[in-house]
């Protein structure tokens, strides 16, 4: 069973944000009523390989949150998209896909 960390409030994002340059994070942004993105988090729990001492990793449910995916969206200038996977160090993204294009070994940290 993967062992998703859930991102669920603006200000926990904050922290995360201010501390990326200790420590990257990514968020995969899932709706959790779109088929593609049910496939791309299976995908995503098969391939993910990084270990969480060097990136955590954030599940953010859209339809609960999505407050948290429209500032995300505003500070990393990445048009929202669903499913979706960013990757921020030092503030700023360094990886981001949507869809079947996610692909975890494309991830460089």
């Amino acid at each position: 069973m993967f062992d998703w960390k859930s991102l669920n409030s603006l200000s926990q994002y904050e922290e995360l944000m201010q501390a990326s340059d200790k420590k990257p994070f990514a968020v995969f942004k899932h709706s959790t009523r779109c088929s593609v993105s049910h496939m791309a988090k299976k995908k995503m729990e098969m391939e993910w390989n990084i270990d969480d001492a060097s990136l955590n990793l954030y599940y953010l449910d859209l339809l609960e949150h999505r407050d948290i995916s429209n500032k995300i969206a505003n500070d990393t200038h990445i048009t929202h998209q669903s499913p979706q996977l960013i990757v921020i160090k030092n503030k700023e993204a360094i990886y981001h896909e949507s869809h079947g294009n996610i692909d975890v070994s494309d991830i460089k940290i």
